[in-house]
């Protein structure tokens, strides 16, 4: 079995999932080979509440340039986590 850290990267704060967090719908980065069921299961051990329900996206890189050099970013994945109406909160701005 994979660790729980290994298949959860970092959490993904933008403007956007800001938004979703009043839904309770949190976004975080996640290991491409990771699926559903196993990032389900991280959540849960790491933070400690119920996930209703996981929605994943593989994001391709994109091509940039240094100058007269070219390359790709590297690919990765997202997964949106919807928790359970009765699981408390992710705090991601602790003080």
């Amino acid at each position: 079995m994979k660790d729980v850290r290994d298949i959860i990267k970092r959490p993904v704060i933008t403007e956007n999932s800001a938004d979703l967090m009043a839904e309770k719908k949190y976004t975080f980065e996640v290991s491409p080979k990771a699926n559903k069921t196993e990032i389900k299961d991280a959540v849960e051990v790491i933070f400690g509440v119920k996930v209703e329900k996981v929605n994943t996206m593989n994001v391709k890189g994109k091509f940039k340039r240094m100058g007269r050099y070219g390359g790709y970013r590297s690919d990765r994945k997202k997964a949106i986590v919807q928790l359970t109406e009765d699981s408390k909160e992710l705090d991601f701005f602790e003080a």
